[in-house]
């Protein structure tokens, strides 16, 4: 199956000189709902790591309009990152959420070590050690998660902060913890339900554990992972996502739609951080699985990436797709896109979708392969 090219037309329509607009009608921006740092913080992501892959003069304009929108939303006397803001750009709100807020630190992270001019990249390191110390008082997982991915990249530039060492310590003991308590052996999970972009909670206990050279962390993420993806893959090969319409709580029924990008970019990047991790062809495969999603093999059989143009579309329905290419799915395509391309350069020649094999982590030694090659999220 020949993968479409990247294409940043869609994030660049729905890119002003202010930011990303966060919805579309169709494939036009919907300027009623305005902007988040959500959709910036991932734009940012994108952008840094497509350029990585291949130089493109448009993306590379847009990396200062992310990272001033990021620099805008900072709000120093609480330190915290604002999310909404109003087409006529008031912020709507003194403080985000903690996932955004978390997720703005991962996109800062990225930036730190990947934005194509060295200024950026001091800008990017100089905003997160600013927003970091917000995170100690977090309970959000997802939080937690977002903020050890961009503490794991920033170490990589500075690699003697001990301060932001000790965080991603603290936070990849809490996440441990989380596993560990509340899991079973019919539910090895850190929460009581499954709901959005589940896949990134055992990633990040995987990086972390991989930063720290902590064995048992690594191990007891790869059983989560394993878990969530036989619980989202077919027998016939392509993946059913937990849907948003009720999600999946432990004892209850699992929805079945509305399926939503995000998950299916959750799978992408995680299975890749578990192939570059342990060198486990199984995980290679899962993750171009997941990309398949997004290209048509799924519950509906129908694509979601729209090549007309280059955005995706916003959900999966019972019947069809949700036609709308809103910022959250078009980036979450790009970054599993993008995020396949490194994989199929490491490993050409290998087939989108293939046969479920068994996968068993056996404790007390390191996974093979474990300190890979980093990947540009």
């Amino acid at each position: 199956m020949k993968l479409p090219e990247i294409d940043y037309r869609h994030l660049l329509t729905m890119t002003d000189d202010t930011g990303m607009l966060q919805h579309a009608k169709y494939t036009v921006p919907d300027r009623d709902h305005g902007y988040c740092i959500d959709d910036n913080a991932r734009a940012l992501i994108v952008a840094c790591g497509g350029l990585r892959l291949r130089s493109s003069s448009e993306v590379e304009k847009r990396v200062p309009v992310y990272l001033s929108f990021l620099m805008h939303a900072f709000n120093r006397p609480f330190g915290r990152f604002r999310n909404f803001m109003s087409y006529d750009r008031q912020w709507l709100e003194e403080t985000g959420s903690e996932d955004s807020h978390g997720r703005t630190i991962w996109a800062l992270g990225v930036a730190s070590e990947s934005a194509p001019l060295p200024s950026q990249r001091e800008l990017a390191i100089r905003l997160l050690e600013e927003a970091i110390p917000a995170i100690d008082a977090f309970s959000s997982p997802r939080a937690w998660a977002y903020t050890i991915f961009g503490i794991d990249r920033y170490l990589d530039c500075r690699r003697t902060d001990f301060a932001a060492y000790r965080l991603l310590t603290v936070l990849a003991e809490r996440l441990y913890m989380q596993f560990t308590c509340n899991g079973q052996e019919n539910w090895p999970w850190c929460e009581d339900s499954l709901t959005y972009a589940n896949a990134k909670l055992p990633m990040a206990l995987m990086l972390a554990g991989n930063r720290l050279r902590d064995t048992e962390m690594v191990n007891v993420a790869l059983r989560a992972l394993d878990w969530v993806v036989g619980l989202q893959r077919t027998p016939q090969g392509h993946l059913s996502l937990i849907g948003n319409n009720g999600w999946y709580s432990r004892g209850g029924e699992r929805a079945r739609f509305d399926q939503q990008p995000i998950d299916a970019m959750a799978l992408v990047l995680a299975c890749s951080s578990a192939y570059r991790i342990t060198g486990e062809p199984r995980w290679h495969e899962n993750a171009l699985a997941a990309l398949g999603w997004f290209l048509g093999r799924n519950d509906v059989g129908m694509a979601l990436f729209d090549p007309s143009s280059g955005g995706c579309c916003d959900g999966l329905h019972p019947f069809g797709v949700n036609a709308n290419q809103g910022a959250e799915s078009t980036l979450a395509w790009l970054l599993a896109r993008i995020r396949c391309d490194e994989l199929l350069r490491e490993t050409p020649g290998t087939a989108i979708v293939g046969s479920m094999s068994a996968w068993n982590v056996e404790g007390g030694k390191l996974p093979q392969g474990m300190g890979a090659e980093r990947s540009s999220f």
